[in-house]
């Protein structure tokens, strides 16, 4: 068959153009969520595995939230306990001037993005008229048994554009079933199915680990997987977090994460057996030091993507206490929290009690509109935005784009980025193509400081946002130097920013 000249042309324009844009995966196949190693495998093909699991749609668009609210609020705000003892009367709950339009335009001011509620915390009182348990604000003197506080903070959310999040504690100090395993997995299911059913989208599902039962108290064996395929059901779109199967407790409440925090691990998510007994032969916890490291991995079968959230209260307690009114934590402590937290890989849940008139606190309100204030300052003005630089492609991390990132794959790489003009900056910031994967292990930033360069600072992984603090230094050149990588490095951005004089950087 003879083909004509402009049958021809398309062919070889066809196949220039599949030359050209090659597929994406190009680099091999990548993992979503997890991935299973092959027996003998090498460590260098292990590492080359991890260095491609990635995250699924729900977690890197919960990663993107960076800062989100717990809400601490149940009958234990008027009896000032922290555990209550499921004993309280309903009718201790009766916030007088209740108003969760209030917490959403706090909150929302305060740039976070979702708000957590405990829908039932440890005592067992729900906050939502459940048709479980006469232990509920139906029976309470609020809204003369009519109220229903998980309504209204959803109604809230919706209408300050917020996420909202269910908080549900499987240990329950009040339920009767509780210690009958399957008696109470069935109780619980029909409160957890209530909440997934009843007010619209949930967005994420926080499950508390605590049981303060002790070895002579009720033995109850939580069924993990059947509230996995309950939530699955309902609300497929939602992460599940702590004893859930998409983000982990980072293993502290006290704001900071690890300075190499690996999203990529060898701990297995969920309360489930096959996971306990993953961990418990990996001798891992949330609470272990190291979780991914090639240490790590070369004793691992499986990793995870599974990625840290830092909860911690803006007070000491997590529920009100009006002695604490003066005990809200400095703008400087939150600041370092920021840093320490979204600045090392992870999402900030940061904890708001409201006080027994139902209403954030006043000073809490003021703490957290100096935040926003402070952060907005800080992040305002990228000096390395559309910094020149030399390096082949790596205008792609300064052009303040999401979705471009520079990517290098010789080891160690040094990129410099000189900007038009001198200027003052004590925090520098990185963050990966997560999309791809987690891979940066080691990176130095140094600034050319009369024609000598100075290190300002090193760390070790990088992941969605590293953020590094340093004394006030003058400049118009950096050098970002790659040390070592599990992969082509896919930087997204860098950036350099001076904090307001009121932040005194490390």
């Amino acid at each position: 068959m003879q083909l004509n000249p402009k049958t021809v042309i398309i062919i070889v324009l066809v196949a220039l153009s599949s030359c050209m844009h090659r597929p994406e995966n190009e680099e091999g196949p990548y993992y979503k969520k997890s991935v299973s190693f092959p027996p003998g495998l090498s460590q260098e093909d292990k590492i080359k595995m991890a260095a491609r699991v990635v995250p699924d749609s729900q977690q890197l668009e919960w990663q993107k939230l960076e800062m989100t609210a717990f809400i601490h609020f149940t009958v234990n705000t008027f009896t000032g306990l922290e555990w209550g003892t499921g004993e309280e009367s309903p009718e201790l709950f009766n916030p007088s001037e209740f108003d969760a339009r209030q917490w959403a335009r706090i909150i929302s001011e305060a740039g976070m993005k979702m708000i957590i509620l405990t829908c039932k915390h440890h005592d067992g009182f729900c906050l939502w008229p459940t048709k479980t348990t006469d232990h509920s604000v139906k029976y309470s003197r609020w809204r003369s048994g009519r109220g229903d506080v998980v309504k209204e903070v959803k109604q809230a959310c919706d209408e300050y554009g917020l996420k909202f999040g269910i908080y549900l504690s499987p240990w329950d100090r009040n339920a009767e079933s509780y210690g009958d395993s399957p008696a109470y997995n069935n109780f619980f299911m029909e409160q957890l199915k209530e909440l997934l059913t009843w007010y619209g989208k949930v967005d994420e599902v926080w499950f508390d680990g605590a049981n303060g039962e002790g070895p002579n108290g009720k033995v109850q064996v939580y069924d993990w997987e059947s509230y996995y395929r309950l939530i699955e059901r309902y609300q497929p779109g939602a992460v599940t977090a702590i004893m859930g199967e998409d983000i982990r407790w980072v293993g502290t409440e006290t704001g900071y994460g690890r300075e190499t925090e690996w999203s990529v691990t060898a701990l297995a998510p969920g309360g489930g057996i096959e996971s306990r007994n993953i961990n418990e032969n990996l001798g891992l916890q949330s609470s272990s030091p190291d979780l991914g490291s090639g240490k790590i991995i070369e004793m691992a079968d499986k990793l995870f993507w599974y990625p840290a959230e830092v909860d911690v209260s803006i007070r000491p307690g997590w529920f009100y206490h009006k002695e604490e009114d003066d005990k809200v934590k400095s703008l400087e402590k939150l600041f370092d929290i920021y840093i320490n937290s979204v600045g090392r890989n992870a999402v900030l849940l940061l904890n708001i009690p409201p006080d027994t008139r139902g209403l954030i606190h006043e000073n809490d309100a003021m703490r957290l509109k100096e935040l926003k204030t402070c952060l907005d300052m800080t992040f305002e003005d990228n000096i390395a935005f559309r910094a020149f630089t030399r390096h082949p492609g790596a205008r792609k991390s300064v052009d303040g784009k999401d979705g471009t990132y520079t990517s290098i794959d010789e080891f160690p790489a040094e990129i410099e980025y000189k900007f038009p003009f001198t200027r003052e900056f004590n925090l520098f910031m990185i963050k990966e193509n997560i999309a791809k994967g987690q891979r940066i292990e080691e990176f130095r930033i140094e600034a050319l400081v009369n024609e000598d360069w100075v290190e300002l600072g090193s760390s070790t992984t990088v992941g969605y946002k590293k953020l590094l603090t340093f004394p006030n230094t003058t400049s118009d050149r950096i050098r970002l130097t790659i040390k070592q990588s599990r992969d082509k490095a896919m930087i997204t951005e860098i950036g350099l920013f001076l904090t307001p004089d009121s932040i005194s950087a490390d």
